[in-house]
């Protein structure tokens, strides 16, 4: 029950809460926020109102359960909410910049709420963004790929070369890798990296993937960078596939994994030992290594569709010879083979298999039958 307040005050209170607009945080869509800021006019969740209290010069946020509310107060959050908010501070968001929910990140989500109300990036139209010439350049944290050790690095975003490009010495003339645009994911990995502000750059070069882990002290400056791929990357495209809508561009820049984790792995032949190995799901990429921050995946299993032959079964065939430690199967079949897995806990192997059901259940595309047909032909 709301502490103090004359019932007026929270009889109309709980009427402006219960406006459909204001169902859903303001910032990030969580649902059944409690709380809101009363400079603002909007209602937002307990995780954002702790952003906004970082930022005292623009967002004062109090509960709508346990603070009192002044008539005043009141009338402001009835004449704005999140409606009328949203129209006035996300009014220009470009297409390809990427709006934070509830699972993402801090970085990613604090950003957001300073671009929107803090540096009103988003309250004009043809706003000059950091991110939005085609071009960046600067240093990034980069792990060295054998010592991970963290190094500062130049790194160069150029649209008119249709690359991203490191250096290994700021003055140095010829890049230490030059990738193209269309090639790179980019996804926020803080807990991986242990750093708060870290970026996890992904691209694939003869088929193969690769890593990078980067970060920057500046959320801001790292948050930049990742808008700034997907600005370059969304106007690539735009001109590869110029009958593809804004929308299904923005579909196809960067993605988060579809899940990541432990699982126990053994060989083709199935009598080999379980292994431990860290695991990712990019789409139908099902790749795995012996450390989460490697390089290289030590190998990777294409996942296509159910009309063509693949599927995922809980448990493992019965005879199963290989030792493991864990002891929640599941099971990958292929038109070629069976991939066995363990779990350790039943949660992990559910999560999993729910991960690769929804992969599965999907068609595959013509781009997807030529990585197939490369998979095959590798093995």
């Amino acid at each position: 029950m709301m502490a103090g307040g004359n019932e007026r005050s929270m009889k109309a209170l709980k009427e402006v809460w219960r406006r459909v607009e204001n169902s859903l945080c303001a910032d990030c869509g969580k649902p059944d926020p409690d709380w809101a800021s009363s400079t603002l006019g909007v209602f937002i969740c307990l995780s954002c109102s702790g952003i906004h209290r970082n930022i005292p010069s623009i967002s004062k946020v109090k509960s709508l359960k346990m603070d009192r509310w002044d008539d005043a107060q009141v009338q402001f959050l009835a004449k704005h909410g999140n409606a009328v908010t949203k129209a006035m501070y996300e009014a220009h968001i470009p297409i390809y910049y990427y709006q934070p929910t509830y699972n993402d990140c801090q970085v990613l989500r604090e950003q957001w709420i300073r671009a929107k109300y803090e540096r009103k990036e988003f309250t004009e139209p043809g706003k000059q963004l950091p991110y939005s010439d085609g071009v960046k350049e600067g240093i990034l944290w980069k792990r060295g790929r054998d010592n991970g050790q963290f190094l500062p690095r130049k790194f160069l975003l150029s649209e008119r070369e249709g690359c991203l490009k490191y250096f290994t010495k700021q003055d140095a003339k010829e890049p230490k890798i030059n990738v193209k645009i269309d090639v790179i994911n980019a996804t926020f990995q803080p807990v991986k990296i242990g750093n708060p502000n870290g970026l996890q750059i992904t691209y694939v070069k003869d088929n193969k993937t690769r890593n990078i882990f980067v970060y920057h002290e500046s959320g801001k400056e790292v948050v930049d960078w990742f808008n700034a791929i997907r600005c370059v990357q969304f106007h690539y495209l735009k001109v590869a596939f110029p009958i593809a809508s804004d929308n299904e561009i923005k579909n196809r820049l960067t993605r988060n994994f579809l899940k990541e984790g432990y699982m126990e792995k053994t060989g083709p032949k199935q009598r080999e030992a379980f292994k431990k190995r860290w695991f990712t799901l990019d789409h139908r990429r099902l790749m795995y290594f012996k450390d989460p921050l490697d390089a290289f995946a030590k190998g990777e299993v294409f996942v296509g569709s159910r009309e063509n032959g693949y599927s995922v079964q809980k448990g493992l065939p019965s005879g199963t010879q290989g030792n493991f430690s864990w002891h929640y199967g599941l099971t990958i079949v292929t038109p070629d083979r069976e991939y066995l897995f363990t779990c350790e806990t039943e949660t992990d192997q559910l999560d999993w298999i729910a991960a690769f059901t929804s992969v599965i259940s999907q068609a595959m595309t013509p781009q997807e039958y030529a990585i197939e047909a490369y998979f095959k032909f590798k093995s």
